[in-house]
Parts: C-alpha cells; structure tokens; sequence
C-alpha cells in the first residue's frame, strides 16, 4: 500500500500509469472543484473533506482510494475514472470545503465522469447568489490567458465584474410586479362584473389611491394642457413626483382630499355661441382619471355595443363604419339624427348619483363623485355651486356621461326596438351624438315622441332645430325622385358629411366627405396662425403645415374624401402664398418657386382608414 501525504501548496492527479501523482504550485483549487456536493465541504469525490487526513492506494481493492478519517472510518473510492491533469479540476478534498457554492457568473462545467449525484447548493454560510436582501457578490475570471501567465497584458484575458452597488433593477422589477398586481385585480373586478350583471362592488377605493395607478393616471395626460385655479402645470408636479404622488395617496386613504373649483373658460361654437369648459386643477385630474380606470372595469362589461364615446379601445372612426354598415346592411329607410339641448349643463346629480350607486357601493368612490360634481366653478374670481351638469373638460365626466345615458337612453331603446318595433332599427351614439335608424316611417315618428317623453323624465330635451328626422337609405333617391322631391337630405356626424352615393358600378354606397363648415373653419384658423408666423423662416413653417396637414388626413382620410382633401390642402398652398407675398414689397414671389414649395412641404393627401365593411363587424 502506497501512502499520499496531502499538504498545503499540492494538488494530486493520476499519471498515464494510473499512479497518484503530486504537482506544487496550485494552493487554491479553482471553483470548477465543487461542480458536484452533497453537504458542506463535499468534493467531486462525494467524499466529506472535513475528516480526509490521508489517501492511500489499497491493493486489495483493485485501484482504490482509501480515505482515513478523524475517527478512525476508512472508506474506498475507485480509481477507474477519468481523471484529467487540469489544474482547474484538481481532486484535493482538503481545500475543496473552501469552495463549496458556485459564485455569480460561474459557468455550469460538466466534469467529465465525476457525476457522483445530483447538483445541491452548500447548506454552510456561503452567501447564494441572488439571496433574498443580498447583492451578488464580484466575479473573479476563470479564463485564463492564453500567453504570458498572469501578466495583465496577456492575450485574450478575461474581465471580472465588481460587486453590485445599486437597487435600480430591482426597484423596477418591484415597481413592474405592483403594476401587474394592480391589472390583474382589474381583471377580478370585471370578470366579477361580467358574471353578475347586479352584483355591487364594496371595495374599490384602495386601487384608486394607490400610488401606482395614480403614476399611471398622471402619465396619460396631456403635457400642455392648461393649469387650474392653483397654476401648477404638469411640467411642475413631475418634479418631485414620487413624494407628490405618496402624499396625494395618503390624503386620498385617510380622507384628507379635497376637491378645488374648477375654472371657466369658453369656446366659440358653429352658430355663434360660447360653449362653457371646465379646466379643473392637475390633482383633481389625476384622482378622476384613477378613478376612471377603476369604474371602466365594471361599466366596460355593462355598456352595450353601439356606444363608442369615451371608452377604451373605441374611438369615432369605429363610429362612423358601425353607422356606414348597419345603413347599408340593414334596411334602413330613414335617419333620425337626434341633438341634446347643453347635454353636460344639465345632468341631474341626484339621478347620477343614484345610477353610480348601482353597481358601485363603496361610499368612498360615491362621495369623491359627489365632491367633483359640487365643486363649484370659479369665473371672474367668483365661486358659484351648481345643481345639475357636470364640467366638459374634466377626466371624469365623459364616463358620468355614458353612465347617465347608459341608463336614461341605451337600456330603454334596447328594449324599445324590440318590443315597439315593426321593422329594423340601428343605434350609433358617440357622448351625446346620437344617430338612430329606421326601416319605417311609422317607427320613427314614434321613437321620436316617445323619446322626448323620456328624456324629458331625467331632465333632458332634444333640440327642437338640431334634431331631424329625413329619408336615407339604399332607396331614398328613387322614393324621392319619383314623388319630385329632388336628392336625398345629407346629415352630419362625428365632422363628416353622409351622402347617398353610387359607386362606378351603380351600385348604392354611403359617401362620408368632410363637413364644408368644419374646412372653413380650419382654414380660418390656419390664415390668422399663417400671418402671425409671417416672418418665421420658410422652412420653419413648411415644417409646421406639414404636420397639420398630415394630422388632418389622419382623421379625415376616409375612402371617399379624397376630392375634400385635395381641395385643403390646396386651399392651403394659396394662404400660405399669400402670405409669403406680403413679407417684402421689392422682390415679388413668382407661382413657379410657391409650386416648388408646395411640392416640398406639403404632402399629397391619402387614405388611411379601410372601407368600413373590410374593418368592422358590429351588431348595431
């Protein structure tokens, strides 16, 4: 029996032979020695290093290592594996216990033969990677130069990571987490709201303070908009955001929020008036608009199909091709396009309050309501309190809108057209814009007496000029033209004009084309903006137009429009020249430089919206 003294600076392997050789110069074995351990201490042997004293060559094993402990134990390992002769994969037990867990950035090494069980980490005190309240610790590199030894300016040298010094990925990960946390409880509350169309929900405030959804709800609104009575603007409340959105949480969880005034403003309208805006203050918006994306997930399971205003995933041009296909898909004969009397200016508060109250039962959400609904409005440096409406311009009040005429028009006429009506009936409303249509000239002289009777009940009136009732539909024009009463009536909706129309087939087809008096109105805007940028570089406002341009398409680009297109930016092209014209009295602009200009800085008109039928199938 041969006996291996193992000492401090050697590191033993198997010859060609088979013998157990010593090599010097490896004090420390590398970390690839622990690939494999069963408890503290273990080496690739499997073999507890804590009580190895010695190795010997037992003869009587055939090739084996005998092991002696502290207490006398003995035991043998094979020798008929493949050793390797890499310093990296020494088999010293006695400082293997040094390196018992794999450190971050260690590769996962498979060592050949020596798979002496599954792979467990130490159960000693070295620190795990990714430990819970631990950073990971720095990395040493296991590549080894390819010349040079150990000299720094070796080929090929591997690079070493220090220790981790921050929190910013962990912070995000948490903040991620909280966030999905928040949408998957909105998905419990509208599956919940789905299932049980009376069910009433008790708790929902706490999801609207959180400091999340108020981060969220601060995000979506717009940059520019204008302050309120307290001046602060977005730009101002994002510096410090994190300790503004804390404190707004914790007065909104304790009670302590209070709603401010909301500022009046006014807007011209088409027939000369002013339309009233509400600007409320940056707070109020950010709470409402919390508030919003709460109730969206019980009244989105409520809210029927052929309401698109004000709501997630809807916008007007799915309006607008659900009214085109149900005109042209049904039989529809006649067209109510009905107009509510200052819509916003006379909402009842206490029937509002009584249709939140339906499927919401959490007091907090109620009274919050109740406070931006009795805020009062702040004009000339004087507070008034109103009793009825509710502020345009407030995050709020598009869904108290659908809410109040989800109850008062959408749920009735559900149930009108199919107990009342003779023939087909569709419905499109968009807010307050609503466009019913009808097979019957019957049906719709009754909807019409019946609805003002309705509406009447809430508070509400149709305008006596805006509401009108004309034969539209697939056999208008020959209904028309045989009793000599000349083309069919157009009605507008959402700005664009709705004709009856033929294509090149003869066949018949809805022509939406954009309101006469909305492109006058836009030109209007675009002279008096052209002359006060009269002296701005040429390229600056080219810039400028192009953008407005390409905005208007956006909208207006609908198949059909293309002649209403060309014609604006035409239009354009002219004020813009006419203005140039007027910056210098020397050197007139000639039409063939304004063409080149033209042909730069403003872009061709196009289509962007498909034909209705090829985007939408709505039931209506």
């Amino acid at each position: 029996m041969v006996k291996v003294q193992c000492r401090e600076g050697l590191a033993t392997h198997s010859d060609p032979s088979g013998d157990v050789v010593a090599e010097e110069g490896l004090t420390t074995p590398p970390e690839s020695c622990a690939g494999v351990r069963k408890g503290t201490g273990e080496a690739l042997t499997g073999v507890d290093a804590s009580r190895v004293y010695s190795r010997e060559i037992d003869p009587n094993t055939s090739g084996c290592l005998r092991y002696e402990g502290r207490r006398g134990a003995t035991s043998s390992v094979p020798l008929n594996r493949e050793v390797h002769s890499d310093p990296a994969r020494s088999l010293d037990p006695v400082r293997a216990s040094k390196h018992t867990s794999r450190k971050t950035g260690d590769p996962m090494v498979d060592h050949g033969g020596w798979h002496c069980g599954p792979h467990h980490e130490s159960s000693g005190n070295t620190m795990v990677m990714n430990g819970h309240g631990k950073s990971d610790d720095s990395v040493v590199p296991m590549k080894l130069p390819n010349n040079g030894g150990d000299a720094p300016s070796s080929a090929e040298g591997a690079e070493g990571r220090e220790s981790a010094k921050g929190n910013r990925v962990q912070q995000n990960r948490v903040r991620t987490q909280r966030w999905d946390a928040l949408q998957h409880a909105l998905e419990r509350i509208r599956q919940a709201a789905k299932r049980d169309r009376k069910r009433r929900f008790t708790t929902l405030w706490h999801h609207v303070y959180s400091v999340d959804c108020l981060r969220k709800a601060f995000l979506s609104l717009k940059r520019e908009s204008a302050a309120g009575v307290d001046g602060v603007t977005w730009k101002q409340y994002a510096e410090g955001l994190e300790e503004r959105l804390t404190d707004l949480s914790a007065r909104l969880k304790r009670g302590a929020y209070r709603a401010k005034p909301v500022q009046r403003a006014y807007v011209p309208k088409r027939d000369g008036k002013q339309r009233p805006i509400g600007v409320t203050v940056l707070e109020d918006k950010i709470v409402q608009k919390a508030t919003v994306c709460v109730l969206s997930a019980v009244y989105e399971t409520d809210f029927l199909g052929f309401s698109y205003g004000s709501r997630p995933g809807r916008n007007a041009h799915n309006a607008l091709d659900a009214l085109s296909v149900g005109i042209m898909r049904r039989k529809v004969n006649w067209v109510l396009d009905a107009d509510i009397c200052g819509f916003f200016d006379v909402i009842d508060h206490e029937w509002l309050v009584k249709f939140v109250e339906h499927r919401i039962a959490d007091k907090r959400v109620v009274r919050h309501i109740k406070k931006w609904l009795s805020a009062g409005v702040l004009e000339d440096g004087k507070r008034t309190y109103q009793q009825t409406g509710t502020p345009q311009g407030g995050s709020i009040s598009p869904l108290l809108a659908n809410i109040y005429l989800h109850y008062v028009f959408d749920l009735w006429i559900q149930q009108w057209r199919k107990r009342a009506a003779r023939g087909d009936v569709i419905v499109v409303r968009y807010v307050d814009d609503i466009v019913v249509g009808f097979q019957y000239q019957s049906d719709a002289k009754q909807f019409v007496e019946e609805l003002g009777e309705r509406f009447q009940k809430f508070n509400l009136k149709l305008h006596p000029e805006k509401t009108r009732l004309i034969e539209f539909g697939r056999f208008a024009a020959t209904n028309r033209r045989r009793r000599g009463e000349g083309k069919p009536e157009t009605f507008n909706f959402l700005g664009l004009t709705h004709i009856c129309g033929k294509t090149r087939k003869g066949k018949y087809q809805v022509i939406r084309q954009t309101m006469v008096h909305r492109m006058r109105a836009k030109l209007n805007e675009l002279k008096i903006e052209l002359r006060r940028r009269m002296h701005v570089p040429v390229p600056e406002v080219g810039r400028w137009l192009k953008s407005v341009l390409k905005g208007h398409y956006q909208y207006y680009g609908v198949p059909g429009n293309k002649y209403a297109l060309n014609q604006i930016r035409h239009q354009v092209g002219r004020l813009w020249y006419r203005v140039l014209l007027r910056r210098s009295q020397k050197k007139r602009l000639n039409w063939e430089r304004m063409k080149r200009l033209i042909e730069r800085w403003l872009p061709y008109p196009r289509i962007v919206h498909p034909y209705p039928d090829r985007r939408l199938r709505v039931t209506t």
